[in-house]
């Protein structure tokens, strides 16, 4: 019989890590046993999922934002989360709906800040503004080595550049040295925030992958959440 999801009413559960890991799927996998289970969830992503950060996403993930200096690229991600967080996050919440979103401030902390160098407490304080203090109750990395992440996302990409997310635009020109140290600042949260954070390995099946997922959720929302 499998695990009751009921306990992910109303929760706020982020998934993320580099491109490659397989967020796409193992959300796809977890919404349809919601809905198998008649557990109300709405899905988002970042940046987008609103008019306005559908906007902001083109100009961060496309070669228009050339130039953008890094502090100006992290307050862009933010003003997208604001208004995520004040059209659908937050009103979804409300009503008990479970929220899966695909990144939030953890891919900030990551990118612009252990990668890019902005400092940690800089973008906390950003992210508490923009979204009036609101964190995920839970955040998922899905952990796999930057080489294998680089050959998921090019032999993915005959799929279409839609399914090749960061890697297929001018954040994939940076060099690898960069995208490592996007992987070592998701450890590192996992690390500072051991209370909200899971790392799961992304290196094996997606079954493998689905079953320790779903372990790790049902594990922290019955644990007296």
């Amino acid at each position: 019989m499998p695990a009751s999801l009921k306990s992910l009413a109303g929760k706020f559960i982020v998934f993320d890590g580099l491109d490659g890991c397989g967020k796409t799927t193992q959300m796809d996998r977890l919404e349809k046993k919601l809905a198998q289970q008649n557990v109300p969830a709405v899905r988002v992503r970042e940046p987008g999922s609103t008019p306005v950060g559908e906007h902001i996403r083109e100009l961060l993930l496309t070669s228009r934002g050339e130039g953008l200096h890094i502090r100006a690229e992290m307050l862009l991600y933010m003003a997208s989360r604001a208004q995520l967080v004040y059209e659908e996050i937050r009103p979804a919440l409300c009503k008990g709906i479970a929220v899966l979103a695909d990144r939030y401030t953890s891919s900030t902390l990551a990118y612009q800040g252990f990668a890019g160098g902005i400092p940690e407490q800089s973008i906390l304080d950003v992210a508490r503004a923009a979204t009036e203090n609101l964190w995920p109750d839970l955040t998922i990395i899905l952990d796999l080595p930057l080489e294998v992440a680089v050959k998921r996302i090019h032999s993915g990409a005959k799929r279409g550049p839609e399914q090749m997310g960061l890697f297929q635009d001018r954040i994939e020109n940076r060099v690898a040295e960069f995208h490592q140290k996007v992987r070592d600042g998701f450890l590192h949260q996992s690390q500072t925030f051991p209370d909200r954070y899971r790392v799961i390995s992304a290196k094996g099946t997606r079954e493998d992958m689905e079953a320790k997922i779903e372990d790790a959720l049902v594990t922290f929302f019955t644990d007296g959440r």
